[in-house]
């Protein structure tokens, strides 16, 4: 697999025109694209009209034959899991990736880090909490949709910088089990962040209108917009 090549993918707004004040980096899921989330972008400008919002396409095509992903998951176990070892490993390895092109953004655009937000989608989220998590300057926020914490142990017990995070999960998902966004709730809780978190009944491995609105509140607050 290949890193020759920056991350790139679609982009909306600032609705308002004229120069972003906030930006919205959104992380796509296993077998999607940047095209996926930028659907978002329509929705959640009316409350953010002067953000700008980028959905960067994961670097790999995917193994399932369609979209991308961010790393593969293949060798599972008998047991059709994945270890955790291997799996944070492979997130490792492209979070560099991910950094490389936050770190442009913002430059590009003269904005702090504590003027963006990321946003995931199942493995997107998984994306993202790793990496925001370790930011040595956070973003502002985390909006994590039917995602999971991965390698919670390599945390620092009471880490300096805590962006907010917010995480909704569908209680029917039958991709991701709800399970894991309590896991990540409660462990990142435990560790010091501030996390808050929505749990939508009957909704499976999705985003609905309810979850939007709540993401909508959340980016609007910590992002000053």
């Amino acid at each position: 697999m290949s890193f020759d090549r920056p991350l790139a993918g679609p982009r909306f707004g600032p609705a308002a025109g004229g120069r972003a004040s906030q930006l919205v980096v959104l992380l796509h899921g296993w077998g999607a694209d940047g095209n996926d989330l930028i659907g978002l972008a329509p929705a959640l400008a009316p409350v953010m009209p002067n953000a700008e919002f980028l959905s960067p396409d994961a670097p790999f095509p995917c193994e399932a034959g369609f979209g991308r992903q961010w790393f593969s998951l293949g060798d599972r176990t008998p047991e059709g899991g994945m270890s955790e070892p291997v799996m944070t490993a492979r997130m490792a390895a492209v979070a560099p990736m991910i950094d490389a092109f936050i770190a442009e953004a913002l430059d590009a655009r003269k904005l702090a880090p504590d003027k963006l937000a990321l946003v995931g989608f199942s493995q997107g989220t998984m994306m993202a909490l790793y990496v925001g998590l370790r930011l040595a300057a956070p973003p502002a926020g985390i909006l994590g949709y039917s995602g999971h914490l991965v390698a919670a142990g390599e945390l620092p017990e009471a880490p300096r910088a805590k962006p907010e995070i917010l995480l909704v999960h569908g209680e029917d998902d039958e991709i991701l089990p709800v399970g894991a966004s309590r896991y990540a709730e409660a462990t990142l809780k435990r560790i010091g962040f501030p996390v808050s978190a929505v749990y939508r009944p009957g909704l499976g491995h999705g985003i609905d209108e309810d979850g939007l609105r709540h993401g909508a509140r959340f980016l609007k607050r910590v992002l000053g917009a």
